[in-house]
């Protein structure tokens, strides 16, 4: 005779079950190597959140466990997240979509100081970084030389200091050192001493940007021109500020100019200067892409282009024609530098934002390229009777640039392919090698070397070839998240993420 007293069994093979087979999911969608790693993170967090609704309600409505000892587990589990929240804090997620976590009890970097000499002598002159990603806007500097035995002769550290939230990379222009941050609630723009980092000047704007992913303040890079510095701030404050003092002579708002909306990952367009005209993408989802203002008084010359991206546009000379080339929402266009009428337009992409600019080829091609599984495609341009014609030479999802730009050199294209190190034919876009996992950095050639920031905070020291990536040394700079653009003026290497900033003279080889 069986007891009426005794409980049923708990049903622990339906839980074991559901944990299986969120398990199997979970590694079958790590295993997918061709996905970029955002998508097989986002993926994995979608199937890990159906797990354990699914175990949770297993547990309470069909585990037949006694009602104390359900109520006894869920309380535990609730205690155990309310601990961890207490313990831990979300700081931010990583290019591929990771979450950051630190201490709670975690300070803010805050200024280190610096054994200083009184009189910094420069090994060689340092020349103008003036905009984003150098003197010409395409990252790849002729020089110096530098020396790669970082064990014999390390970079050394000038100076550090706490630099405030945001993605802003530095400009130089003679004695000055300038770039884009947020502190508190005002969007500043601060210049300092290249060779010691004291203040010279702020500009601030009572303006804040912050979502989780993206974080907080500006992303654009300033553009110095003349005794002019000009910045993009990251709800689409446009500014002309004075180069000796900071002060504003005129200021424009890039998203009413456009009948649009604040960027929802924050404008990141770092002005572009061609002629008397400073070009960037306006706000988002409005009637146009670019708008290009007068350098002298800001006033509206012309609007073109579709909806806009979170690129930064360029000026090339193609076929013999002189064009702005932008990427847009879900094409790449390109257009007249006086008026704005669309020269070509092809389509690209599958809705994601872009973040690379293009790459100018030779005389007549244009490389375009994005992140989230889009890749790269190569144009051809021809000048016939017609205008402008436009061929696809290739397309490839080998070489996907998410923030960071590629470069090319011996017939191969090298960069950041989602975050890995890669290298491409250029001729086809066939795979040449894959090898390093650096993250969202970014990165410039200088002579025979690529100098990137990766995303760890790492300095690293490159000489790809079509062979290999052949990574020569490294150090550390930062401990933290480093998406920001790096310049070099000479032998000074200014760096800097959303928390603090350092400036490093490189050896110079003899």
């Amino acid at each position: 005779m069986s007891d009426s007293s005794c409980p049923p069994p708990v049903r622990w093979q339906i839980g074991a079950r559901i944990a299986v087979l969120g398990s199997v999911a979970i590694a079958w969608v790590r295993w997918h190597d061709e996905w970029p790693f955002q998508k097989r993170n986002l993926i994995t967090y979608e199937i890990a959140c159906v797990t354990i609704l699914a175990l949770t309600i297993w547990w309470l409505f069909l585990s037949r466990a006694s009602w104390r000892f359900r109520l006894r587990i869920v309380a535990a589990s609730l205690g155990l997240c309310v601990l961890a929240g207490t313990l831990v804090r979300l700081r931010g997620m990583s290019g591929d979509m990771t979450p950051l976590l630190e201490w709670r009890w975690s300070k803010s970097i805050t200024s280190q100081p610096v054994t200083q000499p009184t009189a910094v002598t420069l090994a060689i002159p340092h020349a103008d970084f003036p905009q984003f990603r150098g003197p010409d806007r395409t990252g790849v500097l002729a020089g110096p030389k530098l020396d790669s035995d970082w064990t014999r002769h390390p970079p050394q550290l000038l100076w550090r200091k706490s630099i405030g939230a945001g993605w802003s990379g530095f400009v130089v222009v003679g004695d000055l050192c300038i770039t884009q941050a947020q502190r508190d609630e005002s969007e500043c723009v601060s210049a300092f001493a290249l060779t010691t980092g004291e203040p010279r000047w702020v500009h601030r704007d009572p303006v804040r940007y912050q979502t989780l992913i993206g974080g907080e303040g500006p992303r654009a890079t300033p553009t110095v021109s003349g005794n002019r510095v000009y910045t993009l701030g990251s709800t689409g404050l446009l500014n002309c500020l004075d180069l000796k003092t900071g002060d504003c002579v005129w200021s424009k708002d890039t998203v009413s100019a456009v009948n649009g909306r604040a960027p929802e990952w924050g404008a990141a367009s770092s002005p572009l200067i061609v002629d008397d005209l400073v070009i960037v993408h306006g706000g988002e989802q409005g009637t146009h892409s670019l708008v290009a203002f007068r350098l002298s008084d800001g006033v509206v010359a012309w609007k073109a282009g579709p909806k806009s991206s979170y690129s930064t546009p360029i000026f090339a000379t193609l076929a013999g024609v002189p064009q702005i080339i932008a990427m847009n929402d879900r094409s790449v266009s390109a257009h007249d530098p006086k008026t704005g009428n669309t020269l070509w337009q092809r389509p690209f992409g599958n809705g994601n934002v872009h973040c690379a600019s293009p790459l100018v080829i030779g005389d007549d091609r244009v490389l375009i390229s994005s992140g989230y599984g889009v890749g790269a495609e190569l144009f051809k341009l021809t000048r016939s009777a017609e205008g402008l014609n436009v061929e696809s030479l290739w397309q490839s999802t080998r070489m996907k640039a998410k923030f960071a730009h590629f470069y090319t050199r011996d017939g191969c294209i090298f960069g950041l392919d989602d975050g890995i190190l890669a290298g491409a034919d250029l001729r086809d876009g066939s795979k040449l090698w894959r090898d390093g996992r650096y993250g969202h950095g970014q990165g410039i050639v200088v002579g025979d070397y690529y100098l990137l920031m990766a995303e760890s905070g790492d300095l690293v020291l490159l000489r790809p070839t079509r062979e290999a990536p052949n990574e020569l040394t490294r150090i550390t700079v930062f401990q933290s998240k480093t998406w920001n653009p790096i310049a070099l003026s000479g032998d000074l290497l200014i760096v800097r993420n959303d928390r603090e900033a350092a400036c490093l003279r490189l050896e110079i080889a003899r």
